[in-house]
């Protein structure tokens, strides 16, 4: 059992008059944020924001990578060429990195968006063009991962540094992909299940996925997403259980 664990989210996801999550409440209850990077959301303005935010209540920051997909919220898969994707990736990382360095502010890791995240872990080809791009950025730089997955095995090949993340919003497939947002169940709104769940993948190592079985899992971080309606109620259900259940709720800042 772990004696402490991340918790992150998604963030920064607003961009211009439009308004997505709960930002300035859910930062003071976490220990990592993953940072819109323009693309899917955010802008030049919330993310200075964002991480003047992380900052002052001493979360790490993430930058949070997708495709260039604003109107569907980069959930839809985009085909590219290789240099593309890396491209894609760099310029992501780094207009973060940018605002890191006005703040003052380390950057702690890279996590993929969307369609992107769900399809490097089961494209071995895309997967190496994610890492690639890690590579050419910062070797360095830790990246968030499902746990089992093609993108887990390219990182670990390439000498980079995985962190495993584990969902408390969203249900798993048997094989621990995650569950098309398209079907029913796909998303845990409930807060109360939730935070059994993200308990149950930390003390015990496993999940109850969407078939009904027991599957083993390990998890460095637990993620909520920032635009789950009931995200502000769960992520306090989750740190009140760990609590309660002698987990501490801690960063792994580089």
């Amino acid at each position: 059992m772990l004696t402490t664990v991340d918790l992150n989210c998604d963030m920064g996801e607003s961009f211009g008059a439009y308004k997505l999550g709960m930002d300035e409440a859910v930062i003071q209850m976490i220990s990592s944020a993953n940072v819109a990077c323009g693309f899917h959301g955010g802008d030049p303005d919330v993310m200075n924001r964002t991480v003047e935010l992380a900052r002052s209540f001493d979360v790490g920051v993430g930058a949070h990578p997708g495709y260039p997909d604003l109107n569907g919220f980069g959930r839809r898969f985009v085909d590219m060429e290789r240099n593309e994707v890396i491209n894609m990736i760099v310029y992501q990382i780094g207009a973060l990195q940018a605002f890191c360095n006005k703040h003052k502010v380390r950057l702690q890791h890279v996590k993929l968006h969307g369609a992107l995240a769900n399809r490097v872990d089961i494209d071995e080809e895309l997967a190496n063009y994610a890492a690639d791009a890690v590579l050419a950025f910062n070797p360095e730089l830790p990246v968030f991962v499902n746990p089992n997955s093609l993108m887990h095995k390219v990182l670990l090949e390439k000498k980079l540094h995985p962190i495993l993340e584990v969902y408390a919003d969203r249900a798993y497939n048997d094989d621990l992909t995650l569950v098309s947002r398209k079907l029913t169940g796909a998303v845990i709104t409930d807060p109360d299940l939730a935070a059994k769940r993200a308990l149950k993948m930390v003390a015990e190592g496993k999940v109850t996925t969407i078939t009904g079985n027991e599957v083993d899992i390990t998890g460095q971080t637990i993620c909520v997403h920032g635009d789950t309606p009931t995200a502000l109620n769960m992520i306090s259900k989750i740190r009140l259980l760990l609590k309660e259940n002698g987990v501490g709720i801690s960063s792994f800042k580089r």
